[in-house]
């Protein structure tokens, strides 16, 4: 099966910039998931991601003429600096396009490791459509992230390594999925030597090309992709890796920001390293996969994939990590405004650990809290604090999953909307780049009055904004067409029970 991709991998180049890096065993997950752990270190690469290999065994297999002419890669990062890495060892010229709101940390690594930077576009399809088109005026040859036989064939050689340095049976390995690069040389080349260890490809649930194209029986492409983790934010699986994914993934596992996060912090705790949320999204694969098949007992490998996170994102993470591993719960609870009520509800909590309160008198009748709880995430406590908080009389909404609440809500208690059907609320996604906000509120607030507004920096590419704009039931359509003119990708909130209790008329 796959024979040329086999061959490939077996010829591949990667050691004069790639290392062979370790398997290491996990100290604390795999006793918690009854399970042997392990971990497969592409974090450690001298470019802190496994895309030197790919991306150096392209470059090698090119013509004389073809390095000659320079080389050009559209990239936000990892990729990029595999590309500069490799072609700055053989001598070759390289030209790396990245996106303008690419943190400062990634253009800086990309130019110290010899690459030029040209900064275009607010999107990663901006920058690559800039590549292409620099490519044919100026005779480059084009280096793919992911959806070239070479490239595959270079990753593969992580799955050639993990055969090599796990001397047992394994049962199961676990691979991030973007494009697929990684995904499709490493399942080759495992299923070629062990049919019966399952691959299981992991993808951002909001993300989920491969997922989408395994239903379809053909390559699809996402209308719209998240962007938490950018490492694996791509809407259209490659052509060449899925032609080799289709044949060899066992199974696919999408994964939540928060179940990310919570993985970041497993493998910190295990190895005492911090991965980037796509670095870690094998991990959490694993760990949904164990609970959903009752695994024990087994040997498991997950591919750790990259470390290039910014230091900034780290608060996000750590936030959303205990809801990610079910220790924290986010409710909404409706109690009687009279004396004494406060006190009945904690009295109720128990001994449990109150993580976060937000309260602001409203209703003369009734009182409207945000309160975050720790949980034991085994015993199905949530579910019957729940319970005993209804069985008690007290309206509870269940908001530990509603993203809304989690990124903005929690930080925007305050008042309700002075009129009601008064206003309409948004949730917005834009390019962070300096002056981004300031360009969004101007057009944003240049024809509708703005009556509530949460922006956060959480160390991404992108910026978050959640905004209410006043506006009545006959001026929805026209509202949103001028939103759809400001260009930034949106949904509308204004039904979201997290607004409607805590903002809403």
């Amino acid at each position: 099966m796959h024979s040329e991709t086999i061959k490939r991998i077996l010829q591949a180049r990667v050691y004069d910039v790639a290392i062979q890096t370790p398997v290491d065993s996990s100290r604390f997950l795999g006793a918690r998931l009854g399970n042997e752990v392990l971990y497969k270190r592409e974090d450690l690469q001298p470019v802190y991601s496994f895309k030197n290999r790919g991306a150096y065994n392209k470059l090698v297999n090119l013509s004389d003429a073809e390095r000659a002419a320079g080389v050009i890669a559209a990239s936000a990062g990892n990729h990029a600096q595999g590309v500069a890495k490799g072609a700055t060892a053989l001598g070759v010229r390289s030209t790396i396009v990245m996106p303008r709101p690419t943190p400062a940390i990634k253009v800086d690594s990309v130019r110290s490791l010899g690459g030029q930077v040209v900064l275009h576009g607010d999107t990663f399809d901006e920058a690559a459509a800039h590549a292409r088109k620099l490519c044919a005026e100026q005779g480059l040859t084009f280096i793919h992230p992911f959806d070239d036989p070479f490239t595959i064939a270079g990753q593969g050689t992580i799955g050639m390594e993990i055969m090599r340095q796990v001397n047992h049976p394994i049962d199961a390995v676990f691979v991030p999925v973007g494009g697929g690069g990684i995904a499709a040389g490493v399942s080759a080349y495992i299923k070629y030597l062990s049919p019966e260890t399952k691959i299981i490809a992991v993808e951002a649930e909001d993300s989920a090309c491969l997922k989408a194209a395994m239903a379809a029986g053909k390559p699809v492409t996402l209308p719209e992709i998240g962007i938490f983790a950018d490492g694996v934010a791509v809407a259209t699986v490659g052509t060449h890796t899925f032609e080799i994914l289709k044949d060899t993934v066992d199974e696919v596992v999408t994964c939540t920001t928060d179940e990310m996060c919570a993985a970041i912090k497993d493998v910190y705790d295990d190895l005492r390293c911090i991965t980037e949320p796509a670095g870690a999204l094998a991990v959490a694969g694993m760990k949904k996969y164990v609970e959903a098949h009752a695994i024990q007992g087994q040997r498991l490998v997950a591919v750790v994939s990259g470390a290039n996170v910014n230091f900034d994102r780290l608060r996000h993470v750590s936030e959303r990590a205990e809801i990610g591993e079910r220790r924290e719960a986010i409710l909404s609870v409706a109690i009687p405004e009279t004396a004494g009520s406060f006190r009945r509800f904690c009295s109720m909590i128990g001994d449990r650990n109150i993580t976060e309160f937000n309260y602001r008198f409203a209703r003369a009748d009734q009182a409207q809290i945000f309160v975050g709880l720790s949980l034991d995430p085994v015993s199905g406590d949530r579910e019957a604090l729940i319970a005993d908080l209804n069985a008690a009389g007290l309206k509870v909404t269940d908001l530990t999953d509603n993203e809304v609440a989690k990124v903005h809500i929690r930080h925007m208690v305050g008042g309700h909307a002075p009129q009601a059907g008064s206003e309409r609320c948004y949730r917005f996604q834009f390019p962070e780049r300096p002056g981004a906000l300031l360009k969004f509120l101007d057009r944003l607030g240049g024809r509708w009055n703005i009556s509530a507004f949460h922006y956060r920096n959480h160390g991404a590419a992108y910026g978050r904004v959640l905004a209410a704009l006043q506006a009545d039931a006959s001026e929805v359509a026209e509202l949103e067409h001028y939103l759809a003119d400001v260009g930034y990708q949106f949904w509308d909130e204004t039904d979201n029970p997290a607004f409607t209790q805590f903002l809403g008329s």
